[in-house]
């Protein structure tokens, strides 16, 4: 009789403790007997299950979740699969994540379950305790997205993209199934962001992302790297054909114009292409020839597209190479900075210069501006560059008789830098030389990149009493727009529409217009790439007022311009031997 009252007071106390630790606790207790079937149901556990504990005693433990499970719970492999397993080997399990659906929302459980022997050591069951981790399983999905996708577009980041890179790799060896990837750049998207703000910048972003998603197949991603950078990768494809009309669309896609918060607003895009047919090297190495490729569509012109090709990798590793001569260079001072005389067309006296850099590298001898101009800027060393410029003439110009003026060009990369307004104040007082004879020029492509940003210093740089040039006009896309946004003092007509003038009708109409146009707008005008004598004449017929070009003199050294502005000048006279650098 002891031992028995002893036995119903233990059990008593266990019941009364755990019925404590389901009111204080948020988990929930079950209990199976030897067939599997619930032996004592946990009033926590009916109510999660939205029924009553005495209809719940009694039903295979198995059937109970299998009503309340989702597919992912019951595939080969899955939780269910586990708890199967530890059954038929009498085994304990821990922490086993079931997903559940209950009253429509989809929640997580984690079970915990101990096998239970009788004095006899035969199977009598088991008891657990289950606990709803849901929130945990949330904040873990919060998490791995924020790992995976980009918050802004919502698209698959680059860790993301290198996993479904690798499988399409994999596959690939597999199946010798086709894929490409391709890089994808929005141009002009800078400017944008720089003038008109993030929040223009972004909603742009998530606009074009939208637009590129639309245009790729069920089986094709495309992950946002950063920035402006998106990357492509396109599956199971049979030929290059695919990833071309891709390309195709998207550019065509991304060009089209976008209104954003009241603002008209035009983007391009440019794609390199690197396909796979074959085993496909290291995901890195195919990443790095999209890039080769995107970096030669820039470079043929932006919104286009190309495709990598095995001569591209010795020609950035040249690329590279001169990237850090031309580096090298600048530190040390080493490179040059020439003079073209610029012409009064009326009296053949030499107005002023302009100054150009010239490279004469150690090894190759004169590299062309045309070669290593645009790779400064594209590097960001044309900062530099043209600090350099502007000392260098500034310092030379003092030196010239007084009516004497000096032109510098400027990058729409300067203009970013910020301190450009500053570094030529600075300039003017180290050299002495008087704001009235420094010229600036920028082209109409410096507008088109950053408007805003290059007309607000430009004004302060006019403030100063420095002219400021248009150069190239009518190479642009807005001309007209652009010297009625901001009083230039001079506007300097492209050496494309001198060239034959006199036998060229839609030219001549073109610089007839120009010359009238700056007149009535009270500006100078300047002709460049003058090279004969019948140029020359009609150039004065149509009221140009400055020219420079060969029938003058090419760009020359600062001691061969100062023997040029000490002597008179013969309008007309024969051309200066070739220039030293092309």
């Amino acid at each position: 009789y002891v031992n028995t009252q002893n036995i119903r007071e233990h059990g008593q106390i266990i019941s009364l403790l755990l019925k404590e630790f389901e009111e204080t606790s948020s988990d929930w207790l079950f209990e199976v007997d030897a067939d599997g079937r619930l032996a004592r149901v946990s009033e926590r556990f009916a109510s999660m299950l939205g029924q009553r504990a005495e209809a719940l005693e009694g039903q295979p433990f198995e059937t109970v979740l299998l009503s309340v499970a989702d597919e992912a719970t019951m595939r080969r492999g899955s939780p269910l699969v586990r708890l199967r397993r530890a059954a038929r080997r009498r085994a304990a399990f821990r922490d086993v994540v079931v997903s559940v659906t209950i009253g429509g929302e989809q929640r997580w459980w984690s079970l915990t379950g101990k096998p239970v022997f009788g004095s006899n050591g035969q199977f009598a069951g088991y008891r657990g305790v289950g606990s709803d981790v849901t929130e945990a399983k949330r904040s873990e999905a919060v998490i791995e997205r924020m790992a995976t996708y980009d918050s802004l577009t919502g698209l698959p980041n680059r860790n993301l993209f290198h996993l479904r890179l690798s499988e399409a790799m994999r596959r690939q060896r597999a199946d010798k199934s086709g894929f490409a990837v391709l890089s994808l750049d929005l141009d002009r998207f800078k400017s944008v962001n720089d003038t008109l703000g993030h929040a223009i910048g972004d909603a742009l972003l998530v606009e074009a992302a939208a637009r590129i998603r639309g245009e790729l197949g069920a089986n094709d991603i495309v992950a946002r790297f950063g920035g402006d950078e998106f990357v492509i990768l396109q599956d199971n494809i049979a030929d290059v054909s695919a990833p071309r009309e891709l390309a195709e669309r998207l550019v065509k896609a991304i060009g089209e114009p976008y209104s954003i918060e009241d603002q008209r607003l035009l983007i391009g895009a440019s794609i390199g292409i690197a396909p796979a047919f074959e085993d496909a090297i290291d995901p890195d190495d195919l990443l790095r020839n999209s890039d080769l490729a995107l970096y030669r569509a820039k470079a043929d012109g932006k919104g286009r597209y190309s495709f990598y090709a095995a001569e591209m990798d010795a020609r950035m590793q040249a690329r590279r190479l001169l990237e850090v001569d031309l580096r090298d260079a600048i530190v040390r001072g080493a490179l040059e900075v020439y003079f073209q005389p610029v012409v009064d067309i009326s009296s053949g006296t030499i107005r002023g210069c302009e100054a150009l850099a010239r490279w004469r590298h150690p090894t190759r001898g004169f590299i062309p501006p045309a070669e290593f101009i645009p790779l400064a800027e594209e590097t960001g060393l044309v900062v530099a560059l043209g600090a350099f410029v502007l000392r260098a003439a500034c310092r030379e110009a003092v030196r010239w008789p007084r009516e004497q003026t000096v032109a510098i060009n400027l990058s729409v990369v300067q203009f970013r830098s910020g301190d450009l307004v500053d570094l030529v104040g600075s300039t003017l007082r180290e050299t002495g030389l008087s704001p009235d004879r420094l010229e600036l020029e920028i082209t109409e492509s410096v507008l088109i990149e950053d408007r805003e940003t290059v007309l607000a210093a430009l004004t302060e740089l006019r403030s100063l009493g420095i002219r400021i040039s248009l150069d190239d006009f009518g190479t642009g896309y807005s001309s007209l727009s652009y010297i009625s946004s901001f009083p230039f003092d001079k506007i300097k007509i492209d050496r494309s529409f001198v060239r034959n003038v006199a036998n060229r009708p839609d030219s001549a109409a073109v610089i007839s217009a120009i010359t009238r146009l700056a007149a009535t707008l009270g500006m100078c005008t300047t002709a460049e790439g003058v090279e004969s004598a019948a140029e020359l004449d009609w150039l004065r017929q149509q009221g140009c007022r400055e020219v420079q070009g060969f029938l003058f003199s090419s760009a020359v050294t600062a001691e061969e311009v100062r023997m040029l502005l000490g002597s008179p000048n013969r309008t007309g006279a024969a051309p200066a031997p070739a220039e030293r650098a092309a």
